[in-house]
């Protein structure tokens, strides 16, 4: 049975997409079988893969609407054991066409069930938003892995997302856990970046990832070559430190 893990905060720019693509590349790189799920509208995971994101007849928009089988929109073996299920600009629209469906919170659970247990993980990339695209990740997810920028702001809006997390459990997925909380963009050069990791510890009764990702050009670079950090530079920082957290998600 695949473990659901869900990527989110509604902040924008906070290594969410660089998490979704190099995690779920790294776990596979260990010989685990990934299902990469992106719902975020931009389909940045999607393309940050090598795929061309506009040509997909299939995505995660048309099976949300039941215009196509999960079996038929999953790009299979995009990599060695990695497979996706793309997104493009058109699930910007899944919102409005959701209004008035029944049950429209369980809509990708629903289909993330039909194939689960061909998977050991599935990773689901959520929009930098708290709306219904992400409230249908987190009712799929076992748990939320919350990726947190070493900047000055880094703890405005966590409450409000651990908030969301804790009334999609309460109301709608009893099982949800919080994964726990990452920090990503780490500058071993300022001190800001070490009094930010010491803020949030102090102020947070989660979970907190030993690995800390790091601000790297490499990391920056790999996704407009349309590869994961472990195929693109596998020798640098952000590489290491993402095979680290693979193996602490997984003996987790």
């Amino acid at each position: 049975m695949g473990r659901v893990i869900a990527i989110a905060n509604q902040k924008g720019g906070v290594g969410k997409t660089t998490t979704a693509i190099n995690l779920s590349s790294c776990i596979a790189a260990k010989g685990k079988k990934v299902l990469v799920v992106d719902i975020d509208p931009q389909g940045n995971t999607t393309s940050g893969y090598g795929i061309e994101k506009n040509k997909l007849e299939n995505t995660v928009y048309e099976l949300i609407l039941g215009d196509c089988t999960i079996e038929r929109s999953i790009l299979k073996d995009v990599i060695p054991n990695v497979s996706i299920l793309p997104s493009n600009v058109n699930l910007a629209a899944a919102e409005i066409e959701l209004i008035g469906v029944e049950k429209k919170e369980y809509i990708l659970k629903g289909e993330i069930d039909w194939v689960k247990d061909k998977y050991d993980y599935i990773i689901i990339d959520c929009p930098p938003s708290l709306n219904l695209l992400t409230v249908n990740a987190m009712t799929t997810a076992d748990s939320v892995l919350v990726p947190i920028q070493c900047e000055y702001y880094a703890l405005e809006g966590l409450s409000q997302l651990i908030h969301t997390i804790n009334l999609v459990k309460e109301r709608l997925n009893p099982d949800l856990e919080m994964e726990g909380v990452l920090f990503t963009m780490y500058d071993s050069r300022t001190n800001l970046s070490a009094q930010v990791v010491e803020d949030v510890k102090s102020h947070l009764n989660q979970k907190i990832y030993k690995t800390i990702i790091p601000r790297n050009i490499r990391l920056a670079e790999a996704p407009s070559y349309g590869k994961p950090i472990n195929i693109y530079e596998p020798k640098s920082a952000g590489a290491e430190s993402y095979m680290a957290l693979a193996e602490e998600v997984i003996n987790s």
